[in-house]
């Protein structure tokens, strides 16, 4: 399997998106990761996989301060159940470790569906490595992936 960043760069170029990988140490709290890219907290965005009852996945992009919203996300999915994958699946489905899951490069293209907060800004995601952070605009990250987007989190 290649190197992780690169197949994070080749997956946004074949998209036509610009994107910005920045290397950072290791955050304690998402306020402390937020200062240290000098980004709202709200504008770091987890990507968390999601699977379905049939053993297909999803990926749910929730920003910072917030959590998936379960109903919600199960009606705009169309399905009675969800859940997150432990983290042996979780790499299985996409090849990254959790805290650096990204849809870029992933080892399957899972749908994306996008909580609407997002819309409008710079967001930062994982890069697929440990240590980086992606930063792209989300609108453009939306456009590129056909991503659902839909009020899908809650307040943390």
């Amino acid at each position: 399997m290649t190197d992780p960043l690169e197949r994070v760069r080749n997956d946004a170029a074949a998209r036509g998106l610009e994107i910005e990988i920045r290397e950072r140490p290791r955050a304690r709290s998402l306020h402390e990761a937020a200062t240290m890219l000098g980004v709202p907290a709200s504008s770091l965005v987890k990507t968390l996989v999601v699977k379905r009852s049939d053993d297909t996945y999803l990926f749910a992009l929730i920003p910072g301060g917030r959590s998936i919203a379960w109903p919600k996300l199960r009606a705009v999915v169309g399905v009675n159940r969800l859940q997150l994958p432990d983290a042996a699946l979780a790499f299985a489905a996409t090849g990254y470790e959790r805290g650096t899951i990204t849809p870029f490069g992933s080892t399957t293209a899972w749908p994306v569906f996008a909580d609407e907060s997002i819309r409008g800004q710079r967001i930062s995601l994982g890069a697929g490595s440990h240590g980086h952070s992606l930063i792209v605009d989300a609108d453009a990250l939306i456009r590129a992936f056909g991503a659902t987007v839909a009020d899908i989190s809650v307040p943390e």
